[in-house]
């Protein structure tokens, strides 16, 4: 079964056969070296070429026309595995092929695979590409899984809210789940109220569109349990809070923590993995109406604490409250969850590092690993015990918003916490799920962040 696609696109690797022009991806030490094809070799050398990374260069064939190509990988290639991101931009259209790779071919192969992603439902198609043929000695599959994974975050993040609000969220959680043959149930409305979830219900009963929590459940029973936890706040205004107008700009993407999670979970199922999956998404869009909960009220939670709302722009926390409790009922192996969860978090580490929490050492040094072995980078916050009673609110169990603005990404960890209390190991992923400038291997926009690194560890088992 082929990976499943969230938009249907022209893939970046060529399946049939025919004549292809070569790629000789190369490092400086190669062209002193004299190690490579003589004619791509003689051509680099008149025109200056020194293989900086990223670097291009079109060469020409006996006859004249174009021969094939050089790209710098630099003199440290393996820092910077797709680099080839650039290529689908900077190849002249048509067929080519690695004709040389010092490093992992699977990097370079995915890096190009990750680079040629355009998102384009809302445009003409952006001029044909170059397309590039699988070696035999990589690994198709996975390279072709992950890539699916990636476009599926950010094509679901990319989506403005008129088409990605909780009905649709909704229809591409099913379609995931149908694809791979997942049981699923939503939960929406009313029904909320009657089955206890009053704050994902809280904070999205002012939009036009119901709350609601996907459910979905793959995998064999009797393995180990794993439950994906991701914020599906499709838009936020912030609420009675508002949010001004410069910062609600990019608030289609409060969803990225439910995009993210789907990626997961699309990774994990295609792979086959030994496990019993579950995936919670409470799906809300943040809004303004005369129903809308308001600063100053309290709340009772699924798990029965309650919780004095002082800002109604931290509502991401509200509906991850009672979406982790119901996780945390089943007591699973492990509990992920992601979210955009948090300003503090972006101050702290800034747009591409993600930090995660955890108290479980083993899970968060394997996690460590992982993301240096494939290039994902996350790093660790501490879930610092002294800042427990900066949660802590007067009149009520807690409140959703600490005063002062201190340490926030920790104190919105800490928050969440306190609803795992049976689960033996939880980590929490407060990401950005966007790009905010092109990179070789990303354009500017959607982003995919800490799913190869946490699957990388889930693959060694859980």
């Amino acid at each position: 079964m082929a990976p499943f696609q969230h938009i249907n696109r022209k893939s970046p690797y060529l399946e049939e056969g025919g004549a292809t022009l070569p790629i000789f991806a190369v490092t400086p030490a190669q062209i002193e070296a004299g190690s490579i094809d003589p004619v791509a070799l003689d051509w680099a050398r008149k025109a200056g070429f020194k293989a900086e990374a990223g670097a291009t260069l079109p060469v020409p064939g006996e006859d004249g026309h174009l021969g094939g190509a050089l790209f710098g990988l630099g003199s440290t290639p393996e820092a910077q595995p797709f680099l080839t991101g650039k290529l689908p931009r900077a190849l002249p259209a048509g067929n080519w092929h690695l004709e040389t790779a010092p490093i992992n071919v699977d990097w370079l192969c995915l890096g190009f695979g990750l680079g040629a992603y355009s998102f384009d439902l809302y445009k003409a198609p952006s001029s044909e590409k170059a397309r590039m043929a699988m070696p035999q000695d990589a690994d198709a599959v996975e390279i072709a899984r992950q890539l699916a994974a990636v476009y599926l975050v950010r094509d679901m993040v990319n989506t403005p809210t008129n088409d990605m609000g909780p009905d649709e969220l909704e229809s591409v959680f099913l379609a995931l789940a149908k694809h791979y043959g997942a049981e699923t149930e939503v939960i929406r409305g009313d029904d909320l109220i009657k089955r206890n979830f009053p704050l994902i219900h809280t904070v999205g009963r002012a939009s036009t569109s119901e709350p609601r929590l996907l459910d979905m459940r793959w995998g064999r029973k009797g393995a180990p349990r794993l439950t994906l936890v991701g914020k599906g706040v499709c838009f936020d205004t912030g609420g009675l809070d508002i949010k001004p107008a410069s910062s609600m700009l990019l608030m289609k993407k409060d969803m990225g923590g439910a995009a993210n999670v789907l990626g997961l979970a699309l990774l994990i199922m295609d792979a086959g993995l030994d496990i019993d999956l579950r995936v919670l998404v409470p799906a809300v869009e943040n809004s303004i109406a005369g129903n809308a909960f308001r600063p100053s009220d309290i709340y009772i939670s699924r798990k029965g604490l309650t919780v004095q709302i002082d800002n109604t722009d931290a509502e991401g926390r509200l509906i991850l409250a009672d979406a982790l409790a119901y996780a945390d009922e089943e007591k699973p192996d492990l509990i992920i969850d992601m979210a955009t969860l948090t300003g503090a978090a972006r101050v702290a580490l800034g747009p591409d590092v993600p930090p995660f929490f955890t108290d479980d050492e083993a899970l968060a040094a394997s996690l460590a690993k992982a993301s240096g072995e494939v290039f994902d980078p996350i790093w660790r916050m501490p879930l610092f015990a002294g800042y427990e009673q900066m949660v802590n609110a007067r009149i009520a169990d807690l409140t959703n918003a600490p005063s002062g603005g201190m340490a926030g990404s920790i104190t919105a960890a800490l928050f969440l916490k306190r609803f795992v209390t049976q689960t033996p190991r939880w980590a929490h992923f407060d990401i950005f799920a966007w790009s905010q400038a092109d990179k070789p291997h990303a354009p500017m926009g959607g982003e995919a962040q800490a799913i190869r690194a946490i699957y990388h560890v889930l693959k060694a088992g859980l």
